[in-house]
């Protein structure tokens, strides 16, 4: 089968397509032929070998598909069956190929309306954020959610995901074209990192109360400032550093706030628990029948060109997902 393979860990331009057999498949997995393979932050950092996963060299990088069953393990509920359409979050990698494995337990069908591009573009953003949000941060109706990082596509689902669950949104991003994605996608709020203090803007808007919720994909200073503008007994919501910077809290400051840093993993939550995260993403799916949650794919792009994609993810201009198509 065709697939983008990391031979060594470095830089994303050693990154190259070329041939290599199809998966071994366990008894309780599924073979999936992907039509569609979302993009995220997470494939640089596996690539770098900074990635929490560290699969074995050579390897397919990659974490969610789409596309169809073309085989099912024997130990694998009557949930999917060969032929279905389904999407499917790889917890190790994989999904830039034309073949996949993944836990049966986590392939999830697809709505026929769904086209394979959307499809893809579905389980991470859109799984983190209802796991991160809706799980780790309880959040609750009337609550005020701070969405850092927000035209991204993590962001944008957090946004839709927060006012699915009855919250405010207070989105924050970099620029006014990043912060008017946000605006479409249902954001109450709006606040620019770079056209004053974040923390002053955030406590402005909230009548000096500070946030309930933090959703925060970004990290560094963003992460900081969020600690300046949380509220009382609020979560943080650690979801990843997009800047590559790694902040570190003061315990005092938990302290006297009586506030929580929470870390979220939905990938891990996802091996554990597979059945659960499929029950998450068939709500979720179930939300986007009606219209509330509207997935942004800002380009599309062949296999071959996977490398100028995460360029696209790497420089920051990225609004919404990207995603290969095979």
């Amino acid at each position: 089968m065709r697939a983008l393979l990391c031979r060594e860990l470095g830089d994303i331009a050693n990154l190259e397509v070329g041939g290599i057999p199809s998966p071994e498949m366990a008894a309780d997995e599924v073979r999936i032929g992907v039509k569609a393979s979302g993009i995220n932050f997470p494939d640089i950092l596996m690539v770098e070998g900074k990635y929490q996963v560290k699969p074995a060299l050579p390897f397919v990088p990659g974490l969610e598909a789409a596309g169809e069953v073309l085989e099912v393990g024997r130990d694998v509920g009557d949930h999917v069956k060969v032929g279905d359409r389904v999407l499917a979050f790889a917890r190790h990698g994989g999904s830039h190929a034309e073949e996949v494995v993944v836990p049966g337990g986590i392939a999830t069908p697809i709505p026929d309306a769904m086209d394979d591009v959307t499809a893809a573009a579905f389980p991470v953003a859109y799984g983190t954020a209802h796991f991160a949000l809706a799980y780790r941060g309880n959040l609750k109706a009337g609550e005020t959610l701070l969405v850092l990082g927000a035209a991204g596509g993590v962001g944008l689902a957090a946004i839709e995901v927060g006012k699915l669950l009855g919250a405010r949104v207070i989105a924050a991003a970099s620029s006014a074209d990043k912060l008017e994605q946000a605006r479409l996608h249902g954001a109450d709020e709006l606040v620019n990192y770079r056209e004053g203090s974040l923390r002053d803007q955030v406590r402005a808007l909230t009548d000096d109360k500070g946030v309930d919720v933090v959703f925060d994909p970004v990290g560094g200073d963003a992460f900081a400032q969020s600690v300046r503008c949380i509220g009382w007994e609020g979560r943080i919501l650690v979801i990843g550093f997009a800047s590559g910077d790694i902040p570190k809290v003061a315990t005092n400051m938990i302290l006297v706030k009586n506030f929580s840093v929470v870390g979220v993993v939905f990938g891990e939550h996802s091996s554990r628990y597979p059945d659960d995260s499929r029950i998450r993403l068939g709500t979720l799916l179930e939300a986007w029948g009606t219209g509330t949650l509207k997935p942004k794919v800002m380009q599309t792009y062949p296999l071959e060109e996977a490398r100028a994609a995460l360029d696209e993810i790497t420089s920051r201009r990225v609004m919404g997902k990207l995603v290969l198509t095979l």
